[in-house]
């Protein structure tokens, strides 16, 4: 379980987030939807602690994490995984080379970390591009490979910031089959910040809907879009 009670940030003077409350289950998969400007990213930020909260406190299950420093902050961050709208792969290195990255800097040695390689190409379904360079690569296959490079270390956590907002729309589909399949085989807890109700729709069970830094709404997904109680989900879902 993901804790957040009470948090603040600002930039300069800028509200990013006001006192926002918000849980997430373990094991679930939890969209944050908002528009533009309305503090998700630097939700997600806190939430995976790359950035400390002005005000409030971040747990998980019963540990305050925002106040980790040093080796403990970073075993902490081993257990998350991350992935993003732009890839944020190594054009250096080929799909495999991508994937071994955390393991290489975890210390696993490199019997290991071939087996593990393979292991999760498979598991996205994309084992014949073992060798292939990104430029080789379309958005999806790229997509599948930093999804891989992101459960490299098995995390408990897999963090999703717009990370379809750059695919095609059956490009798109098959990525959310993915990472739902995923979270169902391997019980990770997921947490998928977007602007596209479609994606929360396809993945979430439990979706919080985020307004000018604060939380407007929490529920049910069908809940929520069925039958939205306030006015920042209507306008998201342009109901009147």
């Amino acid at each position: 379980m993901i804790a957040l009670k009470g948090i603040s940030k600002r930039y300069g003077g800028v509200h990013a987030l006001r006192d926002v409350d918000l849980v997430i289950p373990e094991g679930s998969t939890y969209g944050i939807i908002g528009k533009s400007g309305a503090g998700k990213s630097t939700l997600l930020r806190i939430m995976s602690l790359l950035e400390e909260p002005d005000g409030g406190t971040v747990h998980y299950r019963d540990q305050r994490v925002d106040t980790l420093k040093g080796k403990d902050l970073l075993e902490r961050r081993r257990k998350m995984g991350m992935i993003f709208q732009n890839f944020n792969l190594f054009a250096s290195r080929n799909a495999a080379g991508n994937i071994a990255y955390p393991l290489e800097i975890s210390g696993m040695h490199h019997k290991q970390i071939e087996k593990r390689v393979d292991e999760l190409l498979e598991l996205v379904d994309i084992k014949d591009k073992k060798k292939s360079r990104l430029r080789e690569l379309s958005g999806g296959q790229k997509q599948r490979v930093a999804i891989a490079r992101a459960l490299a270390a098995e995390p408990e956590v897999l963090f999703c910031d717009e990370a379809t907002s750059a695919l095609d729309p059956q490009t798109t589909r098959s990525i959310l089959s993915l990472i739902r399949d995923l979270h169902d085989r391997l019980k990770f807890t997921v947490v998928l910040i977007t602007h596209q109700m479609e994606v929360i729709r396809a993945v979430c069970d439990e979706v919080a809907v985020l307004s000018e830094g604060s939380v407007a709404e929490t529920g049910a997904v069908d809940s929520v879009f069925g039958g939205p109680r306030t006015q920042a989900a209507r306008e998201l879902l342009y109901v009147k």
